[in-house]
C-alpha cells in the first residue's frame, strides 16, 4: 500500500480518531473551515466569509478547478453561450458581489454609456426583454473578487472522495493532491466546519441515446450540449446536413440560435429537427397544464402561469423571482416533506426566456421549412450508413426521422449517489435524502444527520435542489446559501456580524479592490 493511504478499517468506521488517521500515515493538516468543490459555491460562500472578517489562513478551499468559474464557463460554452453572449441571469445576481450593487446592467449600462441598456433596465419586462449579464462580464468580475480576497492563498488543489465524522467533534476531509504535489498518497484536513459545493453529480443520457452511443460506439454524431461538440457545427457548415435537437429549455434554445445562426449567416445548409417530449401551446404550469381545454390539458393554477407558445414555456429565469425573496421563499421555507416537493414540482418544468431575435429566426425557419417542430418520444435507433434513423412515437403514430445528427438538450442530470463523496455521505456520514431525492439540509444549509460534537457541516449548490430554499442552483441562490451559512457560523463564534457599519465599510473596499 502507499505511504499514507486510506485502511480497510478507516473505510469502514463511520468515526475517526486522530490515532487512526496517523496510524494510516496521512499527514493531518489543521485548519476550522474547509470547503470541497472549488467552484462558484466554494467562492461565493469564502467571500462572504472574508467579508465577515476571517483571515485566509482559516480556510481553505480543496478542489481540482484553477478558478471558481472553469467548470461554469465550459458547459456555458459548449453549449452555445461564449463570454460574448448573455447568461440566464438577474442583474443583481452578482457572485463576485454580495450587495448587487451596483448591478451587472447598470454598470455596463455607465460604463459604456450605453442609454439602450439603461432604458431596458427601467422598462423590464413589460416594454424590454430582461437584462442578462455577458459571461464574459460575470468571470472578469469574479476573476477581480478572487484576487482582492486572496483566493489563491486558500485553495489547495487536489481531489476529495471522502469526508468523515471525527470522534470528539469536527471532521476529516480526506484529498488526494495531484502527483508528485505530496509525499503521501493522502492528506487529511481537520476541521470544525466544512462545507460542500461539488456541483451536478453529472450527465445522465437518456437510455436510447445511451444505447445507441455504446452499441455503436459512435460519439460524434450522437452528443450531449453539454459536451464539447463544436466538431458537429464544423460538418454542417461544410456539407448540408440534417440535425435533429432534442429538449425544450434553455439549452436547447441556445443551441438552436447557434443553428439559424450559423445557416441566416455563414450559408450553412441545415434541416433542424426539433423534437419536443411536452408540447405548449399557450398559458401553463410546471406540471405541463395549459390554461385551454384541449386533450391532456387542464387548467393551470392561476398564480403559477407562464406564458408559453409554439411548444416552448417561457420564463424569464430558471425560477419565479419571487423564490429569491418574496411569497415563494417564505411559502417554501414553511412546508415540510410531501408537500415541499409538490409545489417543486409545480416551480419546475422545463422552461426558456423570450428572446426577439430567435423568436425571429424560428418563424423563418417554420415559414422557409428548414425548422420542423415535432412532438414525441423516440422508441428506437438504429443507424443507416453514416446516418441515423430515429423511430419517434407521435400521437398519429410512429414515424421514421433520419437524420445526420442528434443534440441532446434534455439536461438530464445523475443521481446524488453516483457521485463518490456524496455516495460515502450517505452510507458513513449520516447524510440523508430530502423529498426531491437530493441532500437533505436545514433551512440554515446544515447537512441534516451530519453534526460531528461542536463542528458541523453544510452544503449548496444543485445538490441540495429539494430543501427549504429553492433556487438554489443560481447565481442568487447560491449567495443566499452563503448568508445563511454565514449567520450560522456567526452564532457559532467563527466570523464578525456583517452589520451596516461593516457592510458599508466593506462595500467601498469592495469597489476600490482594497483587501476586506
Amino acid at each position: 500500500m502507499p505511504a499514507g493511504d486510506l485502511t480497510d478499517q478507516m473505510l469502514a468506521t463511520d468515526f475517526w480518531t486522530d490515532e487512526l488517521v496517523a496510524g494510516a500515515g496521512i499527514p493531518i493538516v489543521d485548519v476550522p473551515f474547509v470547503t470541497v468543490g472549488s467552484g462558484i459555491g466554494s467562492f461565493v460562500t469564502v467571500d462572504y466569509l472574508r467579508i465577515a472578517g476571517v483571515p485566509t489562513s482559516q480556510m481553505r478551499v480543496l478542489g481540482t478547478l484553477d478558478h471558481p468559474w472553469q467548470t461554469y464557463e465550459y458547459l456555458t460554452r459548449v453549449s452555445q453561450i461564449p463570454r460574448g453572449e448573455r447568461l440566464r441571469s438577474d442583474s443583481a445576481s452578482r457572485p463576485d458581489n454580495i450587495w448587487g450593487f451596483p448591478s451587472y446592467g447598470f454598470s455596463e449600462g455607465v460604463r459604456n454609456f450605453n442609454l439602450k441598456v439603461l432604458w431596458g433596465l427601467f422598462t423590464e419586462p413589460i416594454f424590454s426583454d430582461y437584462y442578462t449579464p455577458k459571461a464574459g462580464q460575470a468571470f472578469e468580475t469574479m476573476e477581480r473578487e478572487k484576487n482582492r480576497i486572496g483566493y489563491d492563498e486558500m485553495l489547495v488543489k487536489g481531489l476529495v472522495r471522502i469526508v468523515r465524522r471525527r470522534y470528539g467533534g469536527g471532521y476529516f476531509t480526506i484529498l488526494t493532491p495531484p502527483e508528485g504535489a505530496s509525499a503521501t498518497k493522502r492528506v487529511a484536513f481537520r476541521s470544525q466546519y466544512v462545507h460542500l459545493a461539488v456541483g451536478y453529480p453529472g450527465l445522465k443520457f437518456l437510455p436510447e441515446l445511451q444505447r445507441y452511443r455504446t452499441e455503436h460506439n459512435d460519439y460524434r454524431h450522437i452528443v450531449n450540449a453539454y459536451e464539447a461538440h463544436e466538431h458537429v457545427y464544423e460538418r454542417l457548415l461544410q456539407q448540408p446536413s440534417t440535425v435533429m435537437v432534442r429538449g425544450g429549455g434553455i439549452v436547447a434554445s441556445r443551441v438552436l440560435q447557434r443553428l439559424m445562426d450559423d445557416r441566416l449567416l455563414k450559408g450553412a445548409q441545415t434541416n433542424i429537427v426539433h423534437l419536443f417530449r411536452t408540447y405548449y401551446h399557450g398559458t401553463n404550469d410546471g406540471y405541463g397544464n395549459e390554461e385551454d381545454s384541449r386533450p391532456g390539458g387542464g387548467k393551470t393554477r392561476i398564480f403559477m402561469r407562464r406564458r408559453g407558445e409554439n411548444g416552448w414555456a417561457y420564463q424569464g429565469f430558471n425560477y419565479p423571482k419571487s423564490v429569491w425573496g418574496g411569497q415563494l421563499k417564505k411559502q417554501v421555507r414553511g412546508l415540510e416533506g410531501e408537500q415541499r416537493a409538490e409545489i417543486y414540482k409545480r416551480m419546475g418544468g422545463t422552461n426558456t426566456p423570450w428572446r426577439k431575435l430567435w423568436q425571429k429566426q424560428m418563424n423563418q425557419g417554420r415559414r422557409e421549412g428548414w425548422y420542423t417542430p415535432l412532438v414525441g418520444t423516440v422508441d428506437d435507433m438504429q443507424p443507416n450508413g453514416e446516418r441515423i434513423v430515429n423511430h419517434v412515437r407521435t400521437a398519429q403514430g410512429t414515424v421514421p426521422v433520419e437524420v445526420d445528427f442528434v443534440i441532446d438538450c434534455t439536461g438530464l442530470e445523475a443521481d446524488i449517489a453516483e457521485h463518490r463523496l456524496l455516495k460515502d455521505l450517505l452510507e458513513h456520514g449520516g447524510a440523508s435524502r430530502n423529498p426531491s431525492g437530493r441532500l437533505n439540509v436545514d433551512r440554515n444549509f446544515e447537512l441534516i444527520g451530519t453534526r460531528s460534537g461542536n463542528g458541523a457541516m453544510y452544503a449548496s449548490g444543485a445538490t441540495t435542489l429539494g430543501g427549504y430554499f429553492p433556487g438554489v442552483d443560481t447565481f442568487l441562490g447560491l449567495q443566499v446559501a452563503a448568508q445563511e451559512i454565514y449567520q450560522d457560523l456567526h452564532k457559532r463564534k467563527f466570523c464578525k456580524r456583517i452589520g451596516p457599519v461593516r457592510s458599508t465599510i466593506q462595500w467601498w473596499k469592495w469597489l476600490f479592490g482594497s483587501a476586506p
